[in-house]
């Protein structure tokens, strides 16, 4: 059986990489043939694609009433993806913003994270409270696109074709393919190893749903398109909060448990020192991207303790 999950994993990380180079290059001519910026197009179309496997995981848990693993799969997905996937984007490639994201997405991100501690400190989840979410992924997807922005861009692009939406489309299901297939072979490697399924979930279970995430950003990074790169990051973990979670409590109002306060209480600080991060210098830097990966070490150390090993 391992060397079924071995070809699983050689497999994944051709999908992945193909997918995601495939992905960013389309979405680039496309936001550059539509008149809209890369931030744009990598807060949206990007960005949903890349949450693809949160949704899946989530709402499936929501409709068999695992509430925790509902919750938690979205919020450790976030903390995830703000410290492993941006600081290690970061470590390899440094990451440029500028002040739409800051002031506009970096804001909205905070208010967003501060609303849902609010909703689920009471460790309930009502269905008003989901409504009010996906009201607010609508109100800001709609002001994107009411606020058409410019092409940001200083590199030259060709016009996109009918085939460029394909191959859009045809990068976000490689991606999200890769994804899968990396974490189905690594838990198969983990689980003859002999390794907990808690383990498990934390670590491999966490990085296969976020592997879209993290390839696509950099990707997007090393070809210079800054706007796609951190836009997905952002509207991925907006996407989660928003809609996987919204549409999650729509569905299935949850109950959950006292540890979740400890989970939204971190994702609150990470969201906060990452929108820090992005106005000091307009960019995210090596060493910043280091703090975070480090910040969440500690974090899965500290996890690991707390759950007696």
């Amino acid at each position: 059986m391992e060397f079924i999950h071995i070809l699983y994993i050689l497999i994944s990380l051709v999908l992945l990489w193909k997918g995601a180079d495939s992905l960013v290059e389309s979405a680039a001519r496309i936001a550059y043939t539509l008149g809209i910026s890369q931030l744009v197009i990598g807060l949206t179309v990007v960005a949903f694609g890349t949450s693809a496997p949160e949704f899946a995981v989530t709402l499936n848990a929501a409709i068999k009433g695992q509430a925790n693993i509902s919750v938690s799969n979205v919020i450790g997905s976030n903390i995830f993806n703000l410290g492993f996937i941006l600081g290690g984007v970061a470590i390899l490639q440094t990451i440029r913003t500028n002040a739409r994201i800051v002031w506009r997405d970096g804001m909205v991100l905070i208010a967003t994270t501060i609303t849902i501690l609010f909703f689920l400190w009471d460790l309930h989840f009502t269905r008003l409270e989901g409504i009010i979410l996906l009201s607010g992924l609508i109100i800001y997807l709609s002001s994107l696109f009411i606020m058409k922005e410019e092409p940001d861009t200083d590199i030259e692009l060709e016009q996109a074709t009918r085939k460029d939406y394909l191959i859009l489309l045809g990068g976000i299901a490689a991606v999200v393919l890769g994804g899968h297939l990396l974490k189905e072979g690594a838990v198969g490697i983990a689980e003859s190893m002999g390794v907990s399924q808690w383990i498990i979930g934390v670590t491999i279970v966490a990085a296969g749903t976020s592997a879209p995430e993290f390839v696509t950003s950099l990707m997007a990074a090393i070809k210079g398109h800054h706007g796609i790169s951190a836009g997905n990051l952002i509207g991925s973990d907006l996407f989660n909060l928003l809609g996987v979670l919204g549409l999650a409590g729509v569905l299935s109002p949850m109950t959950i448990s006292e540890q979740a306060r400890g989970s939204l209480l971190m994702l609150v600080g990470m969201v906060i020192i990452v929108v820090i991060m992005m106005r000091s210098g307009w960019q995210l830097s090596r060493k910043e991207g280091i703090f975070l990966v480090t910040v969440n070490l500690l974090r899965w150390v500290g996890d690991y303790l707390g759950h007696g090993g």
